[in-house]
């Protein structure tokens, strides 16, 4: 049977309606309950996007390529060779996607600034007003929804003039750079904007573009990868080190110029699996604390206490750089909130005394070997992402780890997702709704011990480009249809909105068909 056009949304609509109702609605009782009353008040819900990966319009008003829009187009690099040039249309878009997020009640949407679509040049240049004026009525609408603007500086895309011409974050150069376009950034949108986020997931760029080589500009050596440049072993200290600095010193000038009249806050996020022992041995549980310190306090030790961390220090044959005295007084304290991203939990192995393949004998990974199965058996249940398990007791400790070593600072998570295995099942998404609803459950007992945590936002609002991915993996709350773009809300949407409205949302019946489907059914069988 060939379907087009409106026939093909009226075909997923009755198909939606129909599965949806056949799924047994004590299956779904039997999990852990969780309402928004066991979270405090003024706590963020959202959902996260970023601006290659939503937005689009790659090349329109005023806009310059950036390094992923250059990285996308090379062949081979992207999986089915997809790329952001479309990606979700957002910035064409964005008034019904403000929309679907005021629909299901969130009051806060963390979204990223385009660096190239600000500044196309860099500082050499000038500032594009059209990028300006995009991101205003994204905020003014966002505002007049009732919706918290929280707002990530830079999330992976910068103009791929400065990869070119300064040679990115491997140069000191990009300091300052950062620092004038975080400025632009505070001047025009900070009357408004009350949470900043540097960087998004510098632990994650420094392993994925200067260790392994799979994100732009592309730099690995042996045995992590065999890129044309590049030193798995050094370069990704010097990557790390010069953002660290980048994000102390727009901070600084957030505080001296801005903070008097704006009041905001300012963070930074890192990417932060949870760690266990694959063995009940000593040696594993010392590699467990290796990893949570060269992946997560790597990041997050020198902004709360000024230097790298001790187990990173002590690590034999790493060279890490040195910060000068003023530059330790830089970054202490310059973070205002603690913001993670936390997907999964991983096992830990020690590769001090055992051998390990794939680079887990080198000092750059700590001397420790990572995997998601102990003797064939998985950590948690698999999902669309090969190293993402569902694994909710990380989050708890993730959390009790971040409270510990960092005198209970505050804390976001910034993105929590889930992406299926099975596409089939995009729309009827009960165990996207499993997964939050547990890893949920475990933020809340985390706040009742005492962690102070202030936001959760799930990744994503709708399906986007998954990086290397593309389209195939998908994390939304909304499918979106690649052809027509048209977002339809997945059983998780209708979970999410219930939860919201802190009503039942148990029972199979009160899902997307009758909180939210209600207005959009009769626009979709117009269609049809």
């Amino acid at each position: 049977m060939k379907f087009t056009g409106g026939g093909m949304l009226c075909f997923f609509w009755y198909s939606f309606v129909l599965v949806s109702s056949a799924f047994s609605a004590q299956s779904f009782k039997e999990n852990e309950e969780i309402q928004r009353s066991q979270f405090p008040d003024g706590f963020l819900f959202g959902a996260s996007t970023s601006s290659y990966q939503v937005e689009g319009a790659y090349l329109e008003d005023g806009k310059s390529l950036s390094n992923w829009d250059v990285f996308c187009h090379t062949p081979g690099t992207i999986e089915s060779n997809e790329n952001g040039d479309v990606a979700d249309d957002h910035y064409h878009r964005y008034l019904e996607d403000i929309e679907l997020m005021h629909s299901l009640g969130m009051n806060s949407y963390r979204f990223s600034i385009s660096w190239a679509r600000i500044l196309p040049d860099g500082m050499l240049g000038k500032t594009n007003p059209s990028g300006i004026t995009f991101y205003n009525k994204l905020i003014d609408h966002l505002l007049l929804k009732g919706i918290e603007p929280f707002v990530t500086v830079h999330h992976y895309d910068m103009p791929q003039v400065l990869e070119q011409r300064d040679g990115g974050w491997l140069s000191p150069l990009l300091r300052e750079e950062f620092a004038h376009f975080a400025s632009i950034c505070f001047k025009s949108f900070g009357d408004r904007v009350k949470y900043w986020i540097t960087f998004n997931e510098p632990n994650l760029v420094s392993e994925f573009a200067y260790i392994r080589g799979w994100y732009p500009p592309a730099h690995c050596s042996p045995p992590f990868g065999n890129c044309s440049s590049g030193n798995s072993d050094t370069e990704p200290l010097i990557a790390m080190h010069n953002i660290l600095l980048a994000h102390a010193m727009a901070v600084d000038t957030y505080r001296r110029v801005f903070w008097p009249k704006q009041h905001g806050f300012i963070g930074i996020v890192a990417n932060a699996h949870m760690y266990e022992p694959l063995r009940d041995d000593e040696r594993d549980r010392h590699a467990v604390d290796r990893a949570l310190a060269f992946n997560v306090a790597w990041m997050f030790d020198p902004l709360v206490h000024g230097d790298y961390p001790s187990e990173m220090r002590e690590c034999p044959g790493l060279e890490l750089p040195r910060f000068s005295h003023n530059e330790k007084q830089l970054l202490r304290g310059s973070i205002d909130f603690i913001g993670f991203n936390h997907y999964s939990t991983l096992y830990v192995k020690d590769c001090i005394h055992s051998a390990c393949p794939l680079g887990g004998d080198h000092a750059i990974r700590g001397f420790l070997n990572t995997t998601g199965y102990r003797d064939g058996v998985p950590i948690g249940e698999p999902t669309g992402m090969p190293r993402f398990f569902v694994v909710p007791r990380g989050m708890e400790k993730m959390l009790d780890y971040l409270k510990q070593r960092y005198n209970n600072k505050p804390m976001f998570i910034t993105e929590n997702g889930y992406s299926s295995p099975t596409p089939q099942t995009e729309l009827q998404d009960w165990n996207r709704i499993k997964f939050h609803k547990a890893y949920m459950a475990s933020v809340a007992r985390a706040i009742r011990n005492g962690a102070d945590v202030r936001g959760y936002f799930i990744w994503s609002l709708m399906d986007n480009f998954e990086w290397l991915s593309g389209y195939t993996t998908r994390f939304g709350l909304y499918y979106v249809d690649r052809k027509t773009l048209h977002r339809t809300p997945k059983l998780s949407a209708g979970w999410f909105a219930s939860f919201l409205r802190n009503s039942s949302h148990n029972d199979a019946k009160d899902s997307v068909i009758e909180r939210i489907e209600m207005k959009l059914e009769k626009k979709i069988c117009r269609e049809c």
